[in-house]
């Protein structure tokens, strides 16, 4: 799984906009577990989109390490399902924290068009400080 290693590998590279290149030019990223008014639970974006999306996210944390992967190939070739823990560090605290993931990644061409997102959103919201905007969206 050449693009998997790929991917997991620019998760922590010094330039994550590097991370785009994993994706097709149009993606669609949907996210099942995300808090409506908090995060779209479905992205239709573009790999530059991506880019600086990604970039952005490191002025307020740097992911340091991928750990505990589990790989797993669909039986159509297409489809990839990727478990991993992500390490990082956020900026401003010093804050060490590891953030859990479970990506369906669909396929085309050696890229990821398509991918399903499951992480805790309560762990998210915690390690980026929005924990008050995560309750109010959930009690609105």
């Amino acid at each position: 799984m050449e693009l998997v290693d790929r991917f997991l590998a620019a998760v922590v590279a010094p330039d994550p906009g590097a991370l785009a290149d994993c994706y097709a030019e149009r993606v669609v990223i949907e996210m099942p577990f995300a808090v409506p008014g908090l995060m779209p639970a479905r992205l239709e974006t573009t790999r530059e989109e991506l880019r600086a999306h990604f970039r952005a996210g490191t002025a307020v944390r740097r992911y340091t390490d991928v750990a505990n992967v589990r790989v797993h190939a669909g039986a159509d070739g297409s489809t990839v399902v990727v478990e991993y823990d992500v390490h990082g560090l956020m900026h401003a605290t010093g804050e060490r924290f590891v953030l859990r993931f479970a990506m369906v990644m669909t396929l085309e061409a050696g890229l990821i068009a398509h991918t399903r997102d499951y992480t805790d959103p309560i762990a998210g919201a915690r390690v980026l400080g929005r924990l008050p905007e995560l309750v109010a969206a959930l009690t609105g």
